[in-house]
């Protein structure tokens, strides 16, 4: 042992050196005497002793030393050989002691089965060696672990240990305590002996542990690091510095120290030493408590009396493993579970879940030790299983549902009872990834077809199908359920009516082809699950608001059921189709933090499902929002989460969210890669294939291929239309087409898609209302833009749509530039580009910074442009602040380009009123013309500049 690491180890061991150095003194002046060294396991005894053993020399005296093992208890006189070979012996003193040895071994094994004790004479004369030698030099006789020495030994060693008190010697004898099971004589012997003192190693302190810490890692880590790694090694030595060497291995590998303890692998082989030095029963003792995880029934599950147990889980606590009955660290104990043989694992793991059973403990305790043995022999295990597993994934933990249900499923014999299984399986899979469980689909349609699931598991199997895209699977197995008059069962009724409605909105042609249910069917028929209430309101809200626009009562109930609700109290469709509604209603700014509500939650309980699903909603919303990077962030997190071979037919949806933001982005090259991806042909049959139709279409309009774009946004019409789905809230194709018509120089048909758009659109949209005046716009002369994009301006502003707005703003900063209103397009650009830059949306961008610089206008003091003059304030204005609320009204719409008889209109005044206010107006900000008014009066504060 090093120096180094021996100093490191003698921590609080001061006064127990000091205690055998004064045996020792005494000794040398021919006193001898014996000391016992006792404590648990891996306390440090081996190491005082050794110390103890290599300053013999600087004290005057001789070390001569032995070590018992487990492995040689059966070699007689073998400890006592080990002394001799030892012992600085002449030539003819070590061959007599050897010629004793074995004479005495033969005579042993001579017994004939039976082991004989040793002759006295020869006991004599084998401890007559060590007193012989110890009148030349003082001795010090140093026997480890001396309770696994052969009988033979102990009976020579008890000869001596009477016989040293007048002798140049010291006799120290090293043990674990709850050792002497057996031959318990060699203690007893020796402590009634006047010359014998005990000397017990207890685990070191708290202080003692931070003691060891700073010599190895440094007093700053010592002192963070102390209070924890007492608790998780006990104050053990051997604890201790495994963890020192397991945070300093981390630290090398992370490249900086870790922020807490690290039980790692040096951690957990230094709990199975602690363990392999003690007696087997203790060790079994401690293989059957990484089983149970807990003391209770121990004693059942090993088959052995209480009070023996107790015994062994004393010795466990006395070496620092436990601490009120349980590992310290969860490392300790999946350590001892992994170094077991896995046929007594599995045996210990099947009857703790008989034990657990009997005792009443909850259905998982029982389905984890099932799932530990890997079989179900009781009646009674199938039953558990399915419990744990549904209180498992009411509680967010998936993967062990998904474990318990594998092996009743396994376990069960009954094709109905499996078919159910087998449904729970894939509903817990698909909160993992929804591509895990289509393989077991084709399985489960077999069973509908056979009559072993039927009703609402065969409804919601049908979804499963139709998300993959197997849409003659799914209307057989729903065609099934029909014929078999499953609609008399309220559960499946009331799974029939929301899986209509929304189905109604994400696959309306399979809808049709399905035909319609029948008066008695279409009801929900005294459903009182408040689940199932909030999923039919939720669906029925979503599809009110996509086939008739929003309605308000639609808007406030299902904020209602996401603001009092939380995602383990109802389905994800709920969340889904409440969050939809809000953002396809133009509520985008009330969606998004309650979609970030329920993500959090998601990835709290450990569903990647939901997250991914939950990501793909936040990503649409983010669009919409017109915040375009987080668009793009949520979006690949989605993909992330679940790869697109898991989306099936619904991969449009986070695939068009994240095309439509990288397009708008001018990340162009990227948006090829994704399109180049192939994706399921089915998925233009749905909902999500409008949003990637929509997607490919902007794509392709700023590319410069509008013939391309215009196809695809005709295309999103006519199945919008076809599908009774044609709501400007969905998607504006109409606006888009437009777009690419005026690009095509079709600027009749532009102007009517977009009025066909705003007829489309309801009065409390705002966004589908912006989009569509910009669009009007331009299908008319330059003088009369500028009116409705100031209104489009207000209108997106009130939606909260930033990248809509940008492209406003640069409609208007262009359309200022051509009617020579160079002042106006010059401010109006700074706030264009700050939006536009919000949004990321760079091509806006560069699209306004060559204007802003190079057609601003004559500069002040140039003395040119009619902007210029128009634009000259006398001296003596006052500031804005000096405007009364009713000149401040009507000043803002003024500058918006009402009409004085407009202004009178809307403000319930005569145009003389308007007219005296517009005078005192100009006035107060020293202008002489409407056109001078500022910019501030007619955008609000944003444009001030």
């Amino acid at each position: 042992m090093k120096g180094g690491d021996t100093a490191m180890t003698m921590v609080e061991r001061e006064q127990e050196l000091a205690l055998l150095e004064a045996l020792l003194a005494s000794a040398v002046m021919g006193r001898g005497r014996v000391a016992l060294v006792g404590g648990a396991v891996a306390t440090g005894k081996s190491t005082l002793l050794h110390t103890f053993a290599e300053q013999a020399i600087e004290l005057g005296a001789l070390a001569v030393t032995a070590t018992g093992s487990s492995l040689e208890r059966d070699v007689p006189l073998g400890v006592l050989r080990q002394l001799v070979e030892d012992a600085p012996l002449v030539p003819q003193e070590r061959e007599r002691a050897l010629s004793l040895l074995e004479e005495g071994a033969r005579a042993v094994a001579a017994g004939a089965g039976e082991r004989r004790p040793v002759d006295a004479q020869l006991v004599h004369a084998l401890c007559g060696v060590m007193l012989d030698l110890s009148e030349r030099c003082p001795l010090v006789l140093v026997v480890d672990d001396v309770h696994h020495a052969d009988r033979e030994s102990l009976l020579c060693l008890a000869y001596l240990a009477r016989r040293v008190r007048l002798a140049q010697i010291v006799a120290i004898f090293g043990h674990a305590d709850q050792a002497w099971r057996t031959d318990s004589y060699f203690q007893t012997e020796l402590l009634r002996q006047p010359h014998c003192r005990r000397v017990r190693l207890t685990r070191l302190s708290r202080t003692g542990v931070a003691a060891m810490l700073a010599e190895r890692l440094g007093d700053e880590a010592a002192e963070r690091l102390a209070d924890e790694m007492y608790a998780h090694s006990g104050g053990n030595p051997l604890l201790v510095t495994a963890l020192a060497d397991d945070y300093e291995e981390s630290a090398r590998t992370a490249q900086e120290p870790p922020a807490g303890v690290v039980a790692g692998e040096q951690y957990g082989q230094a709990v199975l030493s602690c363990l392999n030095r003690g007696e087997a029963r203790v060790a079994r003792a401690a293989r059957g408590l990484a089983v149970l995880g807990e003391p209770r029934s121990l004693d059942l599950l090993l088959g052995v009396p209480a009070a023996d147990v107790n015994k062994d889980l004393h010795a466990l606590g006395a070496a620092g493993l436990t601490a009120l009955g349980t590992f310290r660290h969860e490392a300790a104990r999946q350590a001892v579970l992994g170094a077991m043989d896995a046929g007594e694992r599995t045996e210990l793991h099947r009857r703790a879940a008989e034990l657990s059973y009997g005792v009443g403990a909850s259905p998982a305790v029982v389905a984890r030790h099932l799932l530990e043995a890997g079989r179900v022999d009781a009646p009674w295990g199938i039953e558990i299983l399915e419990e744990a597993a549904r209180s498992a994934l009411r509680a967010g933990q998936v993967d062990s549902a998904v474990g318990y249900l594998r092996l009743a499923w396994r376990a069960c014999a009954d094709d109905t009872q499996r078919a159910k299984i087998m449904t729970m399986l894939v509903r817990a899979e698909w909160r993992i990834n929804p591509a895990a469980p289509a393989g077991r689909l084709a399985e489960l349609a077999e069973a509908v077809h056979r009559g072993s699931l039927r009703g609402a598991d065969a409804v919601v199997l049908a979804r499963a199908l139709l998300w993959h895209g197997r849409v003659d699977d799914a209307r057989d197995v729903l065609e099934q359920v029909l014929e078999s008059g499953g609609t008399t069962d309220q559960e499946t009724r009331a799974e029939l009516v929301v899986a209509r409605l929304c189905l109604r909105v994400a696959h309306p042609p399979f809808l049709t082809a399905l035909g319609r249910m029948t008066k008695e069917e279409e009801g929900p028929g005294g459903i009182v699950s408040v689940s199932v209430s909030r999923r039919l309101e939720s669906a029925l809200a979503l599809a009110e608001v996509l086939t008739r626009g929003p309605r308000e009562e639609y808007v406030d109930a299902v904020e209602r059921i996401l603001e009092d609700s939380r995602l383990d109290e109802m389905s994800l469709d709920t969340v889904e189709n409440s969050l939809l509604t809000l953002t396809y209603a133009g509520r985008a700014d009330r969606a998004a933090p309650l979609c970030d509500i329920f993500a959090a939650e998601a990835s709290a309980r450990q569903a990647p499902s939901r997250r991914a699903r939950l990501a793909a909603i936040r990503a649409e919303i983010a669009t919409r929002q017109g915040d375009m990077p987080a668009a793009e962030r949520h979006a690949r997190a989605a993909l992330q989460i679940i790869p697109m071979s898991g989306w099936g037919v619904a991969v449009g949806g986070p695939l068009g969210s994240l095309i439509l933001a990288l397009t708008a982005m001018g990340r162009y090259d990227e948006v090829r890669e994704h399109l180049d991806a192939p994706v399921p042909e089915v998925m233009f049959q749905s909902r999500y294939g409008l949003h990637y139709l929509h997607a490919r279409g902007r794509h392709s309009l700023a590319t410069g291929y509008p013939g391309l774009a215009l196809t695809d946004f005709r295309r999103c019409g006519e199945l919008m239309t076809e599908w009774d789905l044609d709501t400007p809230g969905l998607i504006p194709w109409r606006a888009d087409a437009a777009d690419a018509c005026l690009r095509l120089g079709q600027v009749e048909e532009a102007r009517e898609l977009v009025r066909a758009h705003l007829d489309g659109c309801v009065p409390d949209d705002p966004r589908g209302r912006g989009v569509a005046l910009r669009m009007l716009a331009a299908t008319l002369d330059p003088v009369e833009r500028p009116a409705l994009l100031r209104q489009a301006t207000g209108c997106l502003q009130a939606a909260g749509d930033r990248y809509e707005l940008a492209r406003a703003l640069a409609d208007l900063v262009e359309t200022h530039d051509a009617l020579g209103e160079y002042r106006r397009a010059r401010t109006i650009a700074t706030w264009a580009q700050a939006v536009a830059a919000e949004c990321g949306a760079e091509p806006l961008s560069a699209a306004l910074s060559p204007r802003q610089q190079s057609h601003s206008g004559p500069r002040a003091g140039s003395g040119g442009g009619p902007d210029h003059e128009a634009a000259a304030v006398r001296p003596g204005a006052e500031p804005l602040g000096a405007l009364s609320d009713a000149e401040r009204r009507v000043a803002s719409l003024a500058a918006a380009g009402c009409t004085n008889r407009e202004i009178a209109a809307r403000l319930f005044v005569t145009v003389s009123t308007v007219e005296q206010h517009l005078t005192r107006t100009y006035r107060k900000l020293g202008i002489a013309r409407r056109s001078d008014l500022p910019l501030v009066l007619e955008f609000g504060e944003e444009a001030g500049v």
